[in-house]
């Protein structure tokens, strides 16, 4: 899970990155209020990325991805984005946590005992 959260999470930084340029020329909000509401999303997504084995990492995930959605009434590009990326994290999520349950169960049927005949 740890893989594919954070592999969601840098896509999103990149695609912050260039949402910003985007709409610094598309947009009517001044571009300081662009780069700062996009600054702030890149640092939370890099952050978030070296904590996400940790306890409550998901949650403020998703809280990111409704952090995104709702920045979208600043600037239209985000709202899309933050859509995407939520349907991104929820496959991290979800597809992640079955890989682990996989692997847990791999290895513990390889750590039984092998019974002798």
């Amino acid at each position: 899970m740890r893989t594919l959260c954070s592999s969601t999470l840098i896509g999103e930084v990149l695609l912050i990155m260039f949402a910003g340029l985007v709409a610094t020329r598309l947009t009517d909000v001044s571009g300081a209020t662009v780069w700062t509401v996009s600054a702030v999303a890149m640092v939370l997504c890099v952050l978030l990325c070296g904590m996400i084995t940790r306890p409550g990492a998901v949650a403020v995930g998703w809280g990111l991805q409704i952090g995104l959605i709702a920045s979208g009434f600043l600037l239209p590009t985000m709202f899309g984005l933050g859509l995407v990326f939520a349907g991104l994290w929820w496959c991290s999520v979800h597809y992640g946590r079955k890989i682990d349950e996989i692997k847990a169960a791999r290895e513990a049927q390889s750590a039984q005992p092998a019974v002798v005949a």
